[in-house]
């Protein structure tokens, strides 16, 4: 993580200094306002557009810029293994995120559309800090970190079996979720298979995993902001979804002293 502090380095790690500051604030925010989307969805929030297009129109612009960044990069040294991996597991989660998962979602729920440009601002700026740091930065300030050895560096083995184990929770995750009613069937239930046997909110759980996970194998501040960000947005989001269903099926919550994102801790 370390590096010379040149002008533009430091004024890099101040936007991200300054971004860390603004998820503190959403991490508080979100404790007493419920972001009104899927199971908390509000009319408060606003005009509202199909649930299917919000989800591919807020995440498909960090695809494309991550894209874009690796392949107008100045630097050969971007083609190397190390790199190609940076690139793929992030372009891979949210190549699934824009051109998949949307597809899969059922019924014609709805999304704010303040709910949308939120995210859709967020997915900017993280896919430039990522993309930026690592095909523009890294290659210049850190020439020693990501050299062909890395691959060999237990922090990127760690950080590449965390990444893919928090894929794979997210994904089996999504699954429980969608396969919980029979078609026709509009009852709601409490999903229990997979993670949701320990905590209610087993999605969320797997997509800050891969982030840390990417945090570790990047071995560096803009992906430690993703992971802080990620989990800003989600934990307190955990929090929302563990009381409404604490009180949907009251009858069964108590039993199962289920967490709220993370086995048996919280």
């Amino acid at each position: 993580m370390a590096g010379y502090l040149s002008p533009e380095l430091s004024q890099f790690y101040s936007f991200l200094f300054l971004m860390a500051l603004i998820g503190l604030v959403v991490f508080v925010a979100l404790y007493f306002i419920d972001a009104g989307y899927g199971k908390m969805r509000s009319e408060t929030w606003g005009p509202s557009i199909n649930n299917k297009v919000g989800w591919c129109l807020m995440e498909m612009p960090v695809f494309l810029v991550v894209l874009y960044l690796w392949a107008m990069s100045p630097f050969a040294v971007t083609r190397r293994l190390p790199y190609l991996v940076f690139f793929l597991l992030f372009e891979i989660h949210y190549f699934q995120r824009s051109f998949i998962f949307p597809f899969l979602l059922r019924g014609n729920g709805k999304m704010p559309l303040a709910i949308m440009a939120l995210s859709l601002l967020w997915n900017i700026i993280n896919g430039y800090v990522q993309g930026y740091w690592l095909f523009h930065l890294a290659p210049v300030y850190t020439p020693e970190l990501y050299t062909m050895d890395w691959v060999k560096d237990p922090r990127f083995i760690i950080g590449v079996i965390i990444f893919v184990m928090g894929w794979c929770i997210n994904m089996h995750s999504d699954y429980v979720i969608r396969h919980l009613r029979k078609p026709g069937d509009t009852k709601h239930y409490l999903p229990k298979k997979g993670l949701y046997k320990y905590v209610t909110s087993a999605n969320y759980f797997g997509e800050i995993t891969e982030w840390l996970g990417f945090a570790i194998l990047t071995w560096s501040w803009a992906g430690a902001l993703f992971f802080w960000f990620s989990c800003c947005n989600l934990v307190p989001r955990s929090n929302s979804i563990y009381h409404k269903y604490e009180v949907e099926f009251a009858d069964e919550f108590d039993k199962k002293k289920l967490k709220r994102i993370i086995p048996f801790i919280y």
